[in-house]
């Protein structure tokens, strides 16, 4: 086998992964989410604002990623999805669930990706960002949500996920697979809406805060059940 066959392989190889795996994906992620007892905690938050016509954006941790699409139930959103292969895979397997994507990340088309989503903030669509991607650190807020909220004013909704049983992969973010007949917890936060006299560590500060806090009221939710998140 020459080079060229070896590269026609990869191409019909890279043509069938993304062309196959995000339908089989979709139907994994709503296999599983009809497999787990949900509740929702704390949807009052984003749904007040909703109702008032107001896009927020939407802020949930990386590791917390494969089942947020379900526990989303507004009115439609771009979700920030890296540009790399592993982005396209994510972002051809929203599009199943009609979701959209704007590509980039901190390490590949950071600028034009941010530029995007400023565009965004004119149209009435919530904006989806994983604020410690795509390569940490782990549960820690970085600038790109801070400036966002600080130039487009659009109030931040703290979103998590917490499930009794699951699989931790060893990935930078200990990536999460809940497991079919666990129980789980979506929860939102208050709004975080970046104030005129505050400086953007002060309000990194406070969005770390509430992003943690909403993530220990959806694992204290599952031990009033008497479970404990994985």
């Amino acid at each position: 086998m020459d080079i060229r066959d070896k590269s026609l392989f990869k191409r019909v190889g890279d043509w069938l992964l993304l062309n196959t795996a995000p339908l089989l994906a979709s139907w994994v992620i709503r296999l599983l989410r009809h497999l787990i007892r949900i509740e929702f905690v704390g949807e009052e938050h984003p749904r007040s604002l909703w109702q008032q016509g107001e896009a927020v954006i939407i802020a949930f941790w990386h590791d917390q990623l494969l089942l947020m699409v379900q526990g989303y139930r507004g009115p439609g959103a771009k979700i920030l999805i890296s540009a790399s292969k592993d982005g396209e895979l994510i972002a051809r397997t929203m599009k199943h669930f009609g979701q959209g994507a704007v590509r980039g990340s901190s390490n590949r088309g950071g600028r034009q990706a941010f530029k995007a989503l400023l565009e965004l903030t004119r149209e009435p669509f919530d904006l989806v960002i994983t604020p410690d991607g795509p390569k940490g650190p782990r549960h820690e807020v970085k600038e790109g949500v801070v400036q966002l909220a600080r130039i487009s004013g659009r109030p931040v909704i703290p979103m998590a996920f917490a499930v009794s049983r699951g699989h931790r992969f060893a990935s930078w973010d200990r990536f999460l697979l809940p497991y079919p007949g666990s129980r789980g917890v979506y929860s939102f936060g208050a709004p975080v809406v970046f104030s005129k006299d505050e400086t953007p560590e002060a309000f990194r500060a406070r969005l770390q805060s509430a992003l943690d806090d909403n993530d220990r009221r959806a694992r204290a939710r599952l031990e009033e059940y008497g479970v404990s998140a994985v």
